[in-house]
């Protein structure tokens, strides 16, 4: 399987037609202890799902924010153990990052059904997509990032998805910071921007009609 045919499958999969006008959000390397729940605190007062990209890691260090994403409707997915580039990993490393995060999760909220992975970085290959087969796990790429990690300013980050949004899009947006960028930079994993964004990209997306829903089931 290519990166192309991933981004068809999943975009295939999650797009329900141009009536519905379906976007998904998506939030990758959390749990963070300070914005997640902020995070958390918009979605709620919007009364919108969403998906969360967990770090096993953090997954293991913060339950209860596994625990409250799972109890307010939300979903948890597979983002790896450490967050390593896997298409550089050997197969029984990229296995172990996979097995350990899905243990870290269950362990944090045995409620908790984990039905999607995505690689860091986007960085897809034959033994990922393997690995994730085994683990019974669907590979989820993104088709809308406005780069919130990079900090470009809450009008960007708003701007940059609306440019972009389409029915069945995904959205990629980030609720911490993986750990070898959190020890390089103290502001890497300021999440400010994302937190006041969220709230009026939300609101933006329902004034265009488009509604924001829990990932379809895959096949």
């Amino acid at each position: 399987m290519t990166h192309v045919g991933c981004l068809y499958k999943v975009r295939s999969e999650c797009s329900d037609g141009a009536s519905h006008r379906s976007v998904y959000l998506t939030f990758d390397d959390g749990p963070n202890p300070l914005f997640t729940p902020e995070i958390l605190d918009v979605l709620a007062e919007q009364g919108v799902p969403a998906t969360f990209f967990v770090i096993g890691a953090y997954a293991a260090d913060q339950p209860k924010l596994i625990r409250r994403m799972i109890a307010e409707g939300h979903e948890v997915g597979n983002h790896t153990m450490t967050h390593p580039d896997l298409s550089k990993c050997g197969f029984g490393e990229v296995q172990r990052e996979i097995y350990e995060t899905n243990k870290a999760i269950m362990t944090a909220c045995p409620q908790a059904s984990v039905r999607y992975i995505r690689a860091p970085y986007g960085a897809w290959s034959e033994d990922v997509f393997t690995a994730s087969e085994i683990a019974g796990l669907a590979a989820l790429h993104w088709s809308v990032d406005p780069r919130d990690w990079s900090r470009p300013g809450v009008d960007a980050i708003v701007d940059t998805v609306l440019a972009s949004v389409r029915p069945g899009a995904i959205a990629l947006l980030h609720d911490g910071c993986p750990p070898d960028e959190l020890r390089q930079c103290t502001d890497a994993g300021l999440r400010d921007q994302t937190v006041t964004a969220l709230s009026r990209l939300i609101s933006a997306l329902h004034d265009r009609g488009f509604v924001i829903r829990s990932l379809p089931q895959h096949h």
